[in-house]
C-alpha cells in the first residue's frame, strides 16, 4: 500500500480532482481522475460494485447520475486518496492517453463578454454604438456543430469557404486566411431537462457538473461574409477543441464571486440568490510565448444564466450537453482572448518568438490553459487545451 505522491504547489491537489477518459499503452479506455502528476483508476479504486459505471470509455453514465450521486463519489474518492492504496491502476500522466471525456449532445456557444463584444461591436460597427440593443438583456448565443468537438492535442485543418472583402466584387473560394481562436470556459451538462421545463438560475448546480477550457477556432473571413443574417456557420463548425479534464463544481466552490453590476436588471428568470461568477484565470500561449491572460472574472453573464436562457423556452437538456462562454476578455491588452482583438482584426500586430504575427499560420500551436483559486493557497488546475495548424485539404 502507498499514498499518490503530490508536489507542491500542484494544481492537481486533493482538492480539485478532475474526471477524464484515458488508455494505457492503447489498451481500453476508462474513467480515472488525476491527483498530481498521477492518474488514478476509478473501477480499481472504488472496487467492483463501480464497474459499470467507470470501467467505461467515457463519463456519460456518471453525468446522468445527478448531483447526489456526484457528490458522494467525490467523497468517497477523497476519503479513499487522503489514506493508503494499492498500487494497482495509478499511472503517471505522462504514461497515460487522454480521450475526449464524454460524448458531446448539444452545444450552444454564447457571447458572454462586454469587453469581447465591444470590441467587436467597434471594429465591425464603428459608426454605431458597440453593443447589439439586445446583448445586456439576454446571454446571447449560437448552437454549434457537436460532432466537431475534438479532445486536446487534435490537430486543426485549416478550413475552406467562401470569403469576401471589401475590394472583392464577388466571394472567391479557398483556405482562410484569417484564423484565429476563442480562449472559453465550457460548462459540461450531466443531469438533464426535460423537453418544456426551464432550469432555473438557482438550479444551475443540480445540473451541470463541471468545467472545461474550450478553443473555439473561428475562421473570422468565412464567419464575416457568411453571418448576417443567420449568424455563425462555416467560420466556426470546423473545429471546436476541448482540455481532457472536467473540473467538478464542488472544486470550484472557492472560485465563486459576484458578478460584475449588470445594468439594467436582467428580468426575473435571469435573477438568481446564487452567485456563480468565477475568479478563473486563462493564459494563452501562441507557439510556445504566452500572449494574453484573459481574466473570466470579468464576465457580464453567468454560466447559471446561460443555463437559464438556453432552457427558457421549454428547449430540453440531457447529460453530455455542451455550452460554452464566448471569447473570455478583460479591458486591458493582452487580456484579450481572440488574436482579432488582440491584434485589432490584423492593424495591430504582435510579435511573438520574434516575428509579427496577426492571424494563424500553418504550423502554429496554441495552447489555452487555466486555474482558479481553491482552499487556502492551493490553486485548481483545468490543465490545458492545444491545437496545431494543419494546411487546408487540397480541393
Amino acid at each position: 500500500m502507498s499514498s499518490v505522491a503530490i508536489p507542491d504547489g500542484s494544481p492537481f491537489s486533493i482538492h480539485n480532482l478532475p474526471y477524464g477518459v484515458f488508455s494505457v499503452r492503447g489498451d481500453h479506455r476508462r474513467v480515472g481522475v488525476r491527483l498530481g502528476d498521477s492518474v488514478i483508476e476509478l473501477a480499481t479504486l472504488l472496487g467492483d460494485d463501480e464497474h459499470d459505471t467507470f470501467a467505461v470509455p467515457t463519463l456519460d453514465r456518471f453525468l446522468a447520475q445527478g448531483h447526489e450521486r456526484w457528490a458522494s463519489v467525490r467523497a468517497r474518492i477523497t476519503d479513499l486518496l487522503m489514506g493508503d492504496i494499492a498500487p494497482g491502476g495509478v499511472y503517471p500522466v505522462s504514461d497515460v492517453t487522454l480521450h475526449l471525456p464524454f460524448t458531446v449532445g448539444d452545444y450552444v456557444d454564447f457571447y458572454a463578454s462586454q469587453h469581447h463584444a465591444s470590441n467587436l461591436g467597434r471594429l465591425f460597427r464603428p459608426d454605431s454604438e458597440p453593443l447589439m440593443p439586445n446583448w445586456k438583456h439576454l446571454p446571447v448565443g449560437y448552437h454549434g456543430r457537436s460532432g466537431t468537438v475534438v479532445v486536446s492535442g487534435t490537430d486543426i485543418c485549416r478550413p475552406c469557404g467562401q470569403r469576401k472583402t471589401a475590394g472583392d466584387s464577388a466571394p472567391t473560394y479557398g483556405p482562410s486566411q484569417r484564423l484565429d481562436i476563442e480562449a472559453e470556459l465550457g460548462f459540461v451538462v450531466g443531469a438533464g431537462s426535460d423537453m418544456g421545463d426551464r432550469i432555473n438560475v438557482d438550479d444551475f448546480d443540480r445540473h451541470v457538473f463541471g468545467a472545461v477550457i474550450v478553443n473555439d477556432w473561428s475562421a473570422r473571413d468565412l464567419q464575416a461574409w457568411e453571418y448576417v443574417p443567420l449568424g455563425p456557420h462555416l467560420g466556426k463548425s470546423f473545429a471546436t477543441s476541448l482540455s481532457p479534464w472536467v473540473v467538478p463544481l464542488a472544486a470550484l466552490q472557492h472560485a465563486r464571486m459576484p458578478l460584475p453590476v449588470q445594468d439594467p436588471a436582467p428580468l426575473p428568470y435571469l435573477q438568481g440568490h446564487q452567485d456563480w461568477g468565477l475568479d478563473v484565470e486563462l493564459v494563452v500561449e501562441w507557439n510556445g510565448e504566452v500572449v494574453s491572460r484573459p481574466p473570466y472574472r470579468e464576465m457580464y453573464w453567468s454560466p447559471a444564466q446561460m443555463l437559464a436562457h438556453l432552457t427558457v423556452n421549454g428547449a430540453s437538456t440531457r447529460a453530455g450537453d455542451l455550452f460554452a462562454s464566448g471569447t473570455v476578455s478583460g479591458p486591458h491588452r493582452r487580456q484579450q482572448g481572440a488574436f482579432i482583438e488582440l491584434t485589432w482584426n490584423g492593424s495591430e500586430p504582435i510579435t511573438v518568438k520574434g516575428e509579427e504575427r496577426t492571424f494563424l499560420q500553418d504550423g502554429d500551436e496554441v495552447v489555452i490553459s487555466a486555474t482558479a483559486p481553491g482552499p487556502g493557497e492551493n490553486r485548481v488546475g483545468f490543465g490545458e487545451v492545444a491545437g496545431v495548424i494543419t494546411p487546408a485539404v487540397p480541393r
